[in-house]
């Protein structure tokens, strides 16, 4: 079997350009003429949840409260990114967004930006359902929520909290407050949840939920992730078949990760995103920065780059953007799952920031 067989992605075109020398371009550019435009912003490493797949039943050593960038700290660079490199989208992510101080102002100062950024956040949605129209008042646009199962007892198991009352809540809410679209992220566990694939969907349609399912990645805190136990993209459109007719949306898919499809001839539809099994890194226009002020070029990035020290020293607007861009032209064409020598990265999600 080769490597593309195992769905190593492949740059279209002729690979990287021979010349290494970073353009004059003030956007994020790589040698394989991807340009960054979707900031995810880390706001804490910290979670309310205990997700199997993601962090062990009693959690992690948070960052230090002096490590975690400061408000004034994470809007200056995101002024960079947006007024310097180009920036289009920036979305909210943790750990749990919801658990850092002062969000809505922070959202409003995110808002505040010009050329203003498209402005979403991921969340487990617990205590989203006080916050939701606060929070599209202070200027969020949409939301994403994390939510494996609508079953009480198989939530618990998964979560480790008894929490899904309150995730329906905050969905309900988010939906009030015009936070649309409203979409779900789901993660099938081999012998958990996968039989709720098509009772999910169908709960989604209902409530005009956009659905994304999501193979389930090596980044857990444990390093436990076993591909063998994984529940691909393929199997995850059998199950769904079993009682949905799909086919392929007919809209592009751009630079998005899902790749979509009409649930019994549309309008509703539903998303995979295969990010094991059929890579999508030729077409990625992601950059990732960290609750403590690290730059990731991917999300399986085993270097980084600390801005963090660049503020806190002293440097400008244009040393950080210039650092960022040195960071993002040394991208790799892709995250190299698939390869007999991938390295897991050291950081769980939790402290990466989805």
């Amino acid at each position: 079997m080769t490597a593309v067989d195992l769905g190593v992605p492949r740059i279209p075109g002729k690979g990287p350009t021979s010349d290494k020398t970073r353009p004059e371009n003030p956007a994020l550019v790589d040698t394989y003429g991807r340009v960054a435009t979707d900031l995810r912003v880390s706001l804490t490493d910290k979670c309310n949840l205990r997700c199997t797949y993601c962090m062990p039943e009693d959690g992690l050593e948070w960052m230090p409260g002096d490590e975690v960038l400061s408000d004034d700290e994470l809007i200056r660079l995101l002024r960079v990114a947006v007024e310097r490199l180009g920036i289009t989208d920036i979305r909210l992510t943790g750990g749990e967004p919801l658990l850092r101080a002062g969000l809505e102002r922070l959202v409003a100062e995110v808002a505040a930006l010009r050329p203003r950024p498209r402005l979403s956040m991921t969340t487990n949605a617990i205590g989203l359902a006080k916050r939701a129209a606060g929070l599209a008042a202070a200027g969020l646009d949409r939301i994403n929520v994390s939510l494996d199962s609508i079953d009480p007892g198989t939530f618990e198991r998964i979560t480790r909290r008894d929490r899904l009352p309150h995730v329906l809540s905050g969905l309900a809410a988010a939906k009030e407050a015009g936070l649309s679209p409203v979409k779900i992220n789901a993660v099938l566990i081999r012998g958990l949840n996968e039989h709720e694939a098509a009772p999910l969907l169908g709960y989604c349609l209902d409530n005009g939920y956009h659905l994304r399912f999501i193979e389930q990645m090596p980044l857990d805190a444990q390093h436990g992730w076993n591909r063998g136990e994984m529940i691909t993209a393929e199997e995850i459109l059998e199950l769904l078949r079993a009682e949905y007719t799909l086919e392929p949306s007919r809209e592009e898919r751009g630079g998005a990760p899902a790749e979509r499809w009409l649930v019994n001839g549309g309008p509703g539809e539903v998303g995979v995103i295969a990010s094991v099994t059929r890579p999508f890194c030729a077409a990625c226009e992601r950059t990732r920065l960290t609750a403590d002020g690290a730059i990731r070029s991917c999300l399986f990035s085993t270097d980084e780059t600390d801005l963090r020290r660049l503020l806190r020293t002293g440097a400008t607007d244009e040393d950080i953007a210039k650092a960022w861009r040195d960071t993002m032209w040394a991208k790799l064409p892709g995250h190299e799952i698939n390869e007999s020598g991938f390295a897991q990265p050291i950081r769980p999600m939790s402290a990466i920031g989805g």
